[in-house]
């Protein structure tokens, strides 16, 4: 099984060499690695340069936008399966394409996706928010909830079959497509219970200055889905607020965050001991990496 993973960049010299030595890294032979560069001038194809040989396909030309920009990868692209990584992120482990394509060998799904996590731009240790993931059911999404965009790998004859990234959307077209695969009763989907990604806060749609934005294109396409309109939107927005929480909970990451996933009790006997713990006048540290 061959993987194509796309990569599209604009002006991020800082990061584009740490998410490129991710891909490159990987444990996993048989990946295809596209980077498509939106005609940077701050010096990332400086960055990109010493690697280009390592790379299935490379270009730096200005595009309509990051939809326009995966839509070229896309098109790159001839794995049997197709994966995203942003720029600005990274893999949680050398090995976790090897366990996408191990959860495709044994699901026979069209489409596997998995937990990812949000850290601190300038300390990838440090944890600032959990996007949890879980078995799908039809229902969840009418209450906001899709898996991570980037945790998501699919087979890539679902692009030829349904169609591309819709450049209509600015922002949220990550959230039009993947409402176009889970809405699909055709497509078999498989829920890998661990971690696949981290994502540097502060992309494209995670400042506030966007927020407003992303929630408008949301509205439009939580509407043209036939889901539950601003309830639907509102439980989407609510959702990242215990997303926000549990870093704050859970003492050790590698650990227990597998568990508290399915088990959401555990959360609520890591606050008791929190609280438990102050009330005691004990100082409580997180034990993340800082």
């Amino acid at each position: 099984m061959k993987v194509s993973i796309i990569t599209i960049v604009y002006n991020n010299q800082s990061h584009i060499k740490d998410c490129i030595r991710s891909v490159l890294n990987q444990t996993y032979p048989k990946i295809e690695y596209i980077v498509i560069d939106g005609g940077s001038n701050d010096g990332t194809q400086k960055e990109i340069e010493p690697y280009i040989n390592r790379l299935a396909y490379y270009t730096s030309e200005k595009d309509k936008g990051m939809y326009d920009a995966l839509n070229k990868g896309i098109m790159k692209a001839t794995g049997d399966i197709v994966g995203i990584l942003h720029s600005d992120d990274l893999y949680y482990e050398r090995d976790t394409i090897q366990r996408i394509v191990d959860a495709y060998k044994k699901s026979r799904a069209d489409i596997v996706y998995a937990h990812g996590m949000y850290v601190k731009r300038q300390n990838i240790h440090k944890v600032k928010r959990i996007y949890p993931s879980k078995p799908f059911r039809s229902r969840y999404l009418h209450f906001g909830w899709v898996p991570l965009h980037t945790t998501i790998y699919v087979r890539r004859e679902l692009f030829a079959k349904y169609g591309m990234y819709d450049t209509q959307y600015e922002i949220a077209s990550d959230y039009e497509m993947t409402l176009r695969w889970l809405t699909n009763r055709e497509i078999k989907t498989c829920y890998l219970n661990r971690f696949v990604v981290r994502m540097r806060l502060g992309g494209k749609s995670t400042t506030a200055a966007l927020q407003k934005k992303k929630s408008t294109e949301d509205l439009h396409i939580i509407k043209r889905y036939k889901l539950k309109g601003v309830y639907t939107l509102g439980f989407k927005i609510a959702r990242k607020i215990p997303q926000y929480i549990i870093p704050g909970v859970v003492k050790n990451a590698d650990i227990n965050l597998n568990i508290l996933m399915l088990k959401p009790r555990g959360i609520m006997l890591e606050l008791q001991e929190k609280l438990h713990k102050i009330r005691k006048g004990e100082v409580w540290r997180s034990s993340y990496k800082q």
